[in-house]
């Protein structure tokens, strides 16, 4: 057995615990030793009986002089009692609901047992206390134990995988191999550090000696995870720095027209972001930024500046979004932007049989799939917008120079070489946009190999959105209200966090909310669906007649949480707020707000304990997306951060961000290294286990 071993060549570990532990993305041995605890149970405080006291966290050793379960008088339900004595005295053990334990603790045995103490009628008792067996023939210390007389790891679960059984699994690992274990990381920077050698390290983050011994096998792990974040994002700007990509010159002329153009005024970060990008891709080598502001700020306004600079010097533009929806509404405003410029413009989704192309004079153009591929590669498609369908085998550009995509704020160069397939030997520029603040930590970490504009200010004449928080008994007064704006040619939308009622669980789904409300509510009112799981002509369609406002309220999912702009709309009425995060919820709140008229956001709380949190009053004195975020992450703590799950970032990073000198330090330690060996020869150990932490967290 070493670090490569797959988990299935372990013994004990069978197919139904391979698939649990893949769950948690655990293949290897390597993995196994790298799944950390995220917190611990203190049960080092073994104390004789005579000594325990009521009310306090102990452990005891002891013998069982007998245990048996019996029914309560609650139906169904069973209560196990055991009573262990040691050689001061004796205390009954009290489990709920465990009627296994009498074939697991027989009478005899001899155990730890650790819980809390809790007054009963006859005497105090250890209510539900861990257990585990002695092997010795008396209860003689615990340094032989794994899970009581000591400081315990309490590990990311899944179902049917407990930590004690992980505890089980690792501890015999940990054991045969922790000499196997090479450090990563420089001597030069353990010593300055005064960090654990990794050894260590790995024994008392799993099985720690005290909490203050845990917290330095944290720390050294913390700082372990942001420095390889750093070498890759650093080494990320040092491989587009060697890459060509082709130089697009301004066209102050071009620019100037279109800006002349628009039905607005630009603002001032409007002005600044896009002045930023243009210089960018004046460059010989890849521009690699990303595009930030509140929804309505404006980006998507900066983004065709840029590719229309970019069209109107030969090349060919790429703009991805996330969603169908969000794809075919970018056609749309784009093409009102530049359909006084001459640009064939494509659209190319996954679910459509056809596709469409807009020349001048605002005619559409109906082609075959293949038709428009052909198109794009001979370059006649000056600009094509879609899903990911884009990066598919089949598309192929004939001189592609940009890349903008929609909320994906990582694209490596290999992405990038794959999405241009054509004749060109260049890497594209790439321009990411979102419209989800990022803490500045976050920012500084994840996304370091970005630069980073900053779209900070709303259009002039937008108004400040009311935002509210509704409990229960104030329902009927929001509804009212709701219908009140309606018969004032106004709209709203409803949001639900599920599609469908699942079990017994009280969450409210689109489907039951869209019945209560066309029915119940408003029955005199137009009343849409929309979700997931409708096909894309059904989207197309329902968010069509909402535009158009054939549709008084659409009850949705988080399907409209990005993108969508209706300004007619000026209701955002939000359910099962607890199951959404802050930076989310602002994000639906921008769905509203986006024209002259005074806008609302309303928070369903469905139990007062909800209606006044601290999140929820944050995003009602809060409008500023950028504040809204580092208040996200001071309440919800960093491992909760809306996100944080879906980029796969360990806890142990996000469980830094605060810490703005461990990140500069971090940084430092990279720079140096990189600058002297920027192929990490001298490093091949650091190199492998940087290449097994970036496939791990998904930084491509």
């Amino acid at each position: 057995m070493d670090l490569a071993t797959p988990i299935q060549n372990l013994s004990g570990i069978g197919p139904v615990f391979q698939k649990k532990l893949k769950k948690l993305g655990i293949k290897t041995v390597d993995d196994l030793l790298f799944h950390f605890p995220h917190r611990y149970e203190d049960f080092s405080n073994v104390k004789k009986i005579s000594q325990l006291k009521i009310n306090e966290n102990c452990c005891i050793g002891g013998k069982i002089l007998g245990i048996e379960t019996s029914r309560t008088w609650k139906k169904g339900l069973s209560l196990t009692k055991a009573v262990a004595q040691d050689d001061t005295g004796a205390i009954e053990a009290v489990w709920f609901n465990q009627p296994y334990l009498t074939k697991v603790l027989k009478q005899g045995d001899l155990v730890y047992l650790a819980g809390k103490t809790t007054l009963g009628k006859h005497g105090f008792y250890l209510s539900n206390p861990a257990y585990e067996k002695s092997s010795d023939c008396a209860p003689r210390g615990s340094a032989h134990l794994t899970h009581m007389g000591r400081i315990v790891p309490v590990y990311p679960e899944t179902e049917g995988l407990s930590s004690r059984w992980l505890r089980n699994i690792i501890q015999p690992i940990l054991v045969n191999l922790k000499n196997d274990l090479r450090d990563p990381l420089p001597e030069k920077i353990i010593r300055e550090q005064n960090l654990l050698p990794i050894k260590e390290a790995v024994w008392q983050i799993h099985f720690p000696d005290s909490l203050a011994l845990a917290e330095r096998a944290k720390e050294r792990f913390s700082f372990e995870e942001l420095f390889f974040i750093e070498l890759w994002v650093l080494r990320e700007r040092m491989k587009l720095a060697e890459e060509k990509a082709p130089p697009i010159p301004i066209n102050i002329e071009l620019v100037k027209r279109l800006v002349e153009s628009l039905p607005f005024k630009l603002t001032d970060a409007q002005r600044k972001s896009a002045w930023a990008i243009l210089k960018d891709l004046e460059k010989p080598r890849p521009m690699n930024r990303l595009l930030e502001g509140e929804a309505g700020s404006g980006k998507t306004v900066v983004a065709t500046l840029a590719a229309l600079n970019a069209i109107k010097a030969g090349c060919q533009v790429a703009f991805m979004a996330p969603t169908e929806i969000l794809a075919k509404q970018h056609f749309k405003t784009i093409w009102e932007i530049v359909k006084n410029f001459k640009l064939n413009i494509g659209l190319l989704t996954g679910k459509e049989d056809k596709f469409y192309s807009k020349k001048l004079k605002n005619d559409w153009i109906e082609i075959s799939r293949q038709k428009l591929l052909e198109k794009t590669l001979s370059g006649e498609i000056n600009l094509l917008i879609g899903t990911h369908a884009l990066i598919q085998g089949e598309v192929k550009f004939g001189n592609l120079a940009l890349v903008i995509i929609d909320e994906q704020h990582r694209f490596g160069v290999e992405q990038r070489a794959r999405l241009v397939r054509g004749p060109t030997s260049n890497i594209p520029h790439f321009l990411s946009m979102t419209a989800t603040p990022i803490p500045r930590t976050l920012a500084m970490t994840i996304y370091g190999d970005l630069d980073l504009s900053v779209i900070d200010q709303l259009p002039k004449g937008r108004k400040k959105i009311i935002t509210a928080i509704v409990p229960p008994s104030e329902r009927k007064k929001t509804y009212d209200f709701i219908r009140k704006e309606v018969k004032n040619e106004r709209q709203a939308f409803v949001i639900c966090p599920r599609i469908e009622e699942e079990g017994k669980l009280e969450i409210r789904s689109v489907k039951a909310e869209y019945e209560k409300l066309s029915k119940q509510i408003f029955p005199d009112l137009r009343v849409a669906m929309l979700h997931g799981k409708m096909t894309g002509s059904e989207k197309e369609r329902t968010m069509r007649d909402f535009r158009n406002k054939k549709t008084d309220v659409l009850v949705s999912t988080s399907v409209v949480e990005v993108g969508v702009d209706i300004p007619n709309a000026t209701v955002m009425a939000i359910e099962g707020v607890d199951r959404f995060g802050l930076a989310q919820l602002h994000q639906f709140r921008g769905r509203v707000g986006r024209s002259e008229h005074q806008s609302y956001c309303f928070l369903f709380a469905d139990a007062a304990g909800i209606a006044y949190n601290r999140r929820l009053r944050a995003l009602v004195h809060c409008q500023n997306g950028f504040e809204l975020a580092e208040k996200d992450l001071a309440i919800r703590g960093p491992g909760d951060f809306t996100g944080a799950r879906q980029w796969g970032i360990p806890d142990l990073v996000m469980n830094s961000l605060g810490n703005i000198s461990l990140l500069e330090k971090t940084k430092e330690y990279a720079r140096e290294i990189l600058a002297k060996d920027p192929r990490l020869k001298a490093y091949p150990l650091l190199k492998e286990r940087l290449g097994q932490f970036r496939e791990k967290v998904h930084l491509e």
